[in-house]
């Protein structure tokens, strides 16, 4: 058997192991340490003298040494800080409130809760799971449809990986090699139209069919003022927070590391702002951060020391071979991959995807003419589907888990599909027009810059022809 194809056998054994059950990260590690112990072997070495043990140490030292990766655990950090500072019941009371005059009040200000949550957090199951706890059971009670209240939390509660700040895309960009600023600015406007098409869904529902959602009446007491009161409380602090660290990071003023550590900040002073800080609440939120990062970082050494023995072995070079074998063109190339991703979501979690089938297809967007930070945002909308999409739709069966045990895991997954239409119908739009993503990017980081004029007379300037050969 010739080495690609061993490398072919390398990519089906890993998977065989994933779908059995084993742990992803430290069944990289041991197809990529077996395998590259076979690809570098030579008889007169002595066995530690192999060089996938160089090649393993030097992939872990160049994990723990990239700056991208340090905003990682400092935003992880800000999320758990901010879950626990007890804020998502005010602020799902304040934008109901707000939004009582409004049909699907309540849907709505689910929606924008989740979305602004997921935002702070970027951690889908603990939005699912605490929206969930908190704002599904009110709707049902209220009288809200099973199906349509189901597919507003798990729906929403996913905008977290595509909305910065974003784990995901730090994850994406250090893998790609690419510009977490940019990719920032890249996903505002997607995650803006996804969520605005979650809302104008979920309006057009209620209006033609107000049974879906019945008016809430504990909420029409509230006077203007203690309306305001609720919003200025609750609602701005939390955007003031979020608005603060992306605005820093889009604008120029701090680095995503700086961002996140100032936003690490804000979260433990919105906690005591909150009353809700404790220094058990602070030890569990660093634990969880820890253990997160550590996940992370084993994930990354796993793949750069799987991938690295595969490209070695020619897999790469034969996958990219097979793609471009297949006489596509770059929007065929786009939809294909995109709906390998749209599959592996099924199986697999998106830090799966991302860290190591994402760069097999990362060589072949130079052939294709695909911009990779358009490619990452298209991967972002896409991995939306995997928390979805039936049978594996993870935000499904976190709110099975915390749902009244009336709701039927049949009945949310039918309150997911209209959403999921939504994020299909979002990938469409962006692949008709690509400057939705791209349009941020370009008008605050376009290198405009004039061309220099060379003034030869000048004594203190050296004419360029001067190193000619």
């Amino acid at each position: 058997m010739s080495d690609p194809y061993i490398a072919l056998s390398m990519l089906c054994l890993f998977l065989v192991f994933i779908f059995l059950g084993f742990p992803i990260a430290f069944t990289l590690m041991a197809v990529g340490m077996f395998f590259g112990f076979y690809s570098y072997f030579d008889p007169t070495q002595a066995f530690f003298e192999n060089k996938i043990f160089y090649l393993f140490v030097q992939n872990t030292y160049s994990v723990m040494s990239n700056d991208v990766l340090i905003s990682v655990p400092l935003f992880l950090f800000m999320g758990y800080m901010v879950e626990r500072a007890n804020i998502l019941d005010r602020l799902f009371l304040s934008l109901q409130v707000g939004l009582r005059g409004v049909p699907g009040s309540m849907a709505l200000a689910a929606l924008i809760t989740c979305a602004l949550f997921a935002t702070a957090t970027g951690i889908v199951g603990a939005v699912v799971t605490l929206m969930g706890l908190l704002a599904f059971p009110a709707m049902l009670k209220a009288g809200y449809d099973q199906k349509l209240s189901a597919g507003v939390i798990t729906a929403g509660g996913t905008l977290g990986i595509l909305i910065p700040p974003s784990i995901m895309l730090i994850v994406y960009a250090a893998t790609a090699g690419i510009s977490v600023v940019k990719l920032y600015a890249a996903a505002i406007g997607p995650g803006v139209l996804l969520a605005s098409l979650y809302l104008i869904y979920v309006f057009i529902r209620v209006v033609v069919n107000p049974r879906l959602a019945p008016k809430p009446k504990d909420v029409e007491n509230y006077g203007i003022f203690k309306s305001i009161y609720l919003l200025v409380t609750s609602f701005l602090p939390l955007a003031l927070l979020m608005f603060s660290v992306l605005g820093s990071i889009l604008f120029g003023l701090a680095t995503p590391s700086e961002a996140a550590a100032m936003g690490a900040l804000g979260s433990i002073l919105l906690a005591i702002f909150y009353r809700a800080f404790s220094w058990e609440r602070l030890r569990e939120s660093v634990h969880r951060t820890a253990r997160t990062t550590a996940m992370v970082c084993f994930l990354f050494v796993g793949s750069w020391t799987f991938s690295s023995v595969f490209s070695y072995l020619g897999g790469e070079s034969l996958i990219k071979d097979f793609m471009l074998g297949l006489n596509i063109s770059t929007i065929q190339f786009l939809i294909l991959t995109q709906l390998i991703i749209f599959i592996l979501g099924w199986p697999l979690e998106w830090s799966e995807i991302i860290i190591i089938f994402v760069p097999i297809f990362l060589p072949l967007l130079s052939y294709f003419e695909v911009d990779p930070i358009l490619f990452g945002i298209l991967i972002a909308i896409n991995l939306q589907t995997s928390f979805l999409t039936p049978p594996m739709a993870m935000s499904a069966y976190y709110l099975k888990g915390v749902a009244p045990k009336n709701v039927e895991l049949a009945t949310i997954f039918k309150g997911c599909l209209p959403f999921l239409v939504m994020v299909l119908l979002s990938l469409v739009f962006v692949y008709m027009e690509p400057r939705i993503v791209t349009a941020l990017p370009d008008y605050f980081y376009s290198a405009n810059t004039p061309d220099i004029v060379i003034d030869k007379s000048d004594p203190n300037i050296i004419d360029p022809s001067f190193f000619a050969d």
